[in-house]
């Protein structure tokens, strides 16, 4: 059967029909905007970051989490995982020049275990480390990451007025250089795609994300999954922790911001394709049928759209158009809330058939033995 034929082209029209309209509107971009609410008592909190090499962001990043506008009881500690560019140094260089050295510790993390993930095992260091009574909240967010002042005070505010168990912020990631430009937005897309923000926080629904960068976990969802130790060997950790939280009768939330955002600069496509590599075929369960049907669902979906709309004649045309035509408007949301051009829009493909190489790469590097490759460390079980 020709590609110009109705049949084939009423599929990817299909596709984008469920996109657009049944896929929770993830492409709307809903960003955190609730004014925090006032509490009584503000619960304690205790900010644990995972460093491990992080000397060019972890004074920024610290700084700006000593810069918080919260109203409770909240200390950090940062655990430094096995760094060796001076990353503890420079964390409690950024404590003593903001004059605030006392709420924060730096907690040197011991050897990776076997089976564990190097992020989870870091995590757990630091809840590990905590002295005193034990805090309400656990606030995890990366090394590289700069959050506004208020961004404490607003998750808090929301777990607490909502009575969340979870509550997570897609940082806004870096998009300036070429690479970033035409991949970045893409990404924020494409994660949310899966993981649709009104999904997760319906308890109806199993879909369960979080973005791992700044996630407010309670204390009491962590003892009721027996720690992070039921998810110690999980790649893709955020969102692990987001599924065994709401499977386990808790509420979750994910949003998107810009008033929190990563430092960390992808100069090249060669950064960009490790970031996607590192846990694509994760995603897809290490599984080889997945990862075809997922290639050829990106041709059909992201491609077929354009080549029937300047190959084709009606009506296989007017269905290819139709499908093209909702793929650009969906991601305009995104390219708009990275405030780059409309052009840009148009580019969806390009990065589409990116994350494909990347994808595939991904699972050669885990045949070979160098799986989930982050921080000279490869975490993912040994490809056969």
């Amino acid at each position: 059967m020709p590609l110009t034929s109705p049949l084939i082209a009423a599929i990817p029209l299909a596709i984008w029909l469920y996109l657009a309209f049944l896929r929770g509107n993830f492409w709307r971009l809903e960003e955190d905007s609730i004014e925090p609410k006032p509490l009584e008592k503000w619960p304690r909190v205790v900010a644990i970051v995972p460093a491990r090499n992080e000397a060019e962001t972890i004074a920024q990043a610290a700084t700006s989490l000593l810069s918080q506008d919260y109203p409770g009881v909240f200390e950090i500690i940062v655990v430094d995982d096995q760094s060796d560019d001076g990353t503890a140094a420079l964390a409690l260089k950024a404590a003593e020049e903001t004059g605030k050295t006392p709420r924060v510790t730096v907690h040197s993390a011991s050897e990776l275990p076997q089976g564990w993930t190097g992020k989870l095992w870091a995590l757990n260091e630091g809840i590990s480390a905590v002295s005193g009574n034990p805090p309400d909240f656990f606030w995890f967010t990366d090394a590289d990451i700069v959050h506004a002042p208020e961004t404490l005070r607003r998750l808090v505010s929301r777990a607490e007025t909502e009575f969340l168990d979870l509550a997570s912020l897609m940082a806004l990631l870096q998009a300036k250089t070429f690479p970033e430009k035409l991949l970045i937005p893409p990404f924020l897309y494409f994660f949310l795609m899966l993981y649709p923000p009104r999904w997760i926080a319906d308890p109806q629904k199993r879909t369960a994300g979080a973005a791992g960068g700044c996630i407010l976990l309670r204390r009491a969802a962590l003892e009721r999954i027996d720690g992070l130790a039921s998810i110690r060997n999980e790649v893709i950790d955020d969102c692990a922790l987001a599924r065994v939280v709401k499977k386990t009768g808790g509420r979750i939330w994910m949003g998107v911001t810009r008033a929190s955002v990563s430092l960390r600069e992808y100069k090249s496509f060669a950064e960009i394709r490790d970031l996607i590599a590192r846990t694509a075929f994760t995603q897809l369960r290490y599984s080889s049928l997945l990862l075809v049907a997922t290639l050829l669902g990106l041709f059909v979906t992201y491609w077929l759209p354009w080549i029937l709309f300047f190959a084709s004649e009606d009506p296989a045309w007017l269905l290819g158009s139709t499908a093209a035509s909702l793929m650009t408007v969906t991601f305009l949301f995104t390219v708009k809330f990275y405030n780059r051009s409309a052009i840009w829009a148009l580019t969806l493909p390009f990065a589409a058939a990116f994350y494909g190489y990347a994808t595939f790469l991904s699972a050669v590097r885990y045949w070979l033995g160098r799986g989930a490759q982050w921080k000279g460390r490869a975490q993912a079980p040994r490809g056969s």
